[in-house]
């Protein structure tokens, strides 16, 4: 089906969209954190109408045949399909998808927000409650930027103590305002030295692109503990053995979550006034937003929307979050 995109978020694997030279890429289009309404419907589509407000994120369809997709696990279909790779994405005044690759976006939601949430919003929030950390359980974000600053509000929301951590001080009273009871400036604090001193966490999410310092990090979990790997390069890791069997510790990688599990971001971030902290752009400055992100200045996910489209239930953050506070754009 068609979607006329009404906001398209920016994100960091944009870059490899964006930088690609392989001829049969070209041209690209990225954009795979999309929101917007159905303008027109394929033939054989069912439950579906025009009009209805919907977002795709990474997940952009799969072949619905195979072994993981009749499990569900539709993200780890071998044919799996994403928006700016395998079909043209969202950075456009329209997107042609699978209407498998479609959730709906609550009325409460607006679009501008519900964007990050089909692809920042979704890992981060299926990253958390899949780890199944106990009641009331310490969780440490490493890495307070498009990413982690949404696994800190989700985390907060859950009910769990929540350890910010990054490079900086001047993180510190943004991590605050999303919900963070710790924050630990790694230029002054080795991250085991700063975990042990709370007692050490029962889950670590790393956020940040380069890999990790998982030989300190490791040091700062509780038996049982695990740490979650969310961003992605080609670097190779290295930890040591001893401690990860001699604790029962586990490391992972997650990508990412199906149109249901978006749909459950969505309703989680309503009830619980999640929102992501956003930089609202027109459509035709992607090549700005483009040099903010790769200059690491987007604070903390940067919105391209199309000319006319505005989100019109925009609801400004500080009243869909009462934890936040200042401008997104100078927040930290």
């Amino acid at each position: 089906m068609r979607v006329e995109v009404v906001a398209t978020g920016v994100c960091g694997a944009d870059l490899g969209t964006v930088a690609t030279t392989d001829p049969a890429a070209l041209p690209a289009t990225p954009g795979h954190e999309v929101a917007g309404r159905i303008a027109a419907l394929g033939e054989g589509v069912r439950g579906w109408q025009v009009g209805d407000r919907v977002a795709v994120g990474w997940f952009g369809g799969s072949c619905g045949t195979c072994e993981f997709c009749r499990r569900g696990d539709v993200v780890h279909c071998a044919q799996r399909k994403v928006p700016g790779i395998n079909y043209p994405g969202g950075w456009a005044e329209s997107i042609t998808v699978p209407a498998d690759a479609l959730a709906r976006i609550p009325e409460e939601l607006d679009f501008a927000h519900a964007a990050p949430l089909g692809c920042a919003g979704v890992t981060t929030f299926n990253a958390v409650r899949g780890a199944g950390v106990r009641a009331g359980g310490r969780v440490a974000i490493f890495g307070i930027g498009g990413l982690g600053h949404l696994a800190v509000q989700f985390s907060a929301a859950m009910g769990y103590e929540v350890v910010a951590m990054a490079r900086g001080s001047q993180r510190a009273q943004a991590a605050a305002d999303l919900g963070a009871d710790h924050y630990f400036d790694l230029e002054s604090v080795p991250p085991a030295q700063a975990l042990s001193a709370l007692g050490g966490v029962d889950l670590i999410i790393s956020t940040i692109p380069a890999p990790p310092p998982l030989k300190e990090l490791m040091r700062g979990l509780r038996p049982r503990g695990q740490m979650v790997l969310l961003g992605v390069d080609s670097s190779k890791l290295e930890f040591p053995v001893a401690p990860l069997v001699m604790n029962a510790l586990s490391i992972t990688g997650h990508l990412t979550g199906s149109p249901v599990q978006i749909e459950e971001t969505m309703r989680f971030a309503v009830v619980n006034g999640v929102r992501p902290w956003i930089e609202r752009l027109p459509l035709t400055d992607a090549q700005s937003a483009v040099e903010h992100l790769r200059a690491g200045e987007a604070r903390f996910r940067m919105v391209l929307e199309a000319a006319g489209r505005p989100g019109e239930e925009d609801t400004p953050a500080e009243e869909a979050n009462p934890r936040v506070s200042g401008d997104r754009r100078t927040a930290c």
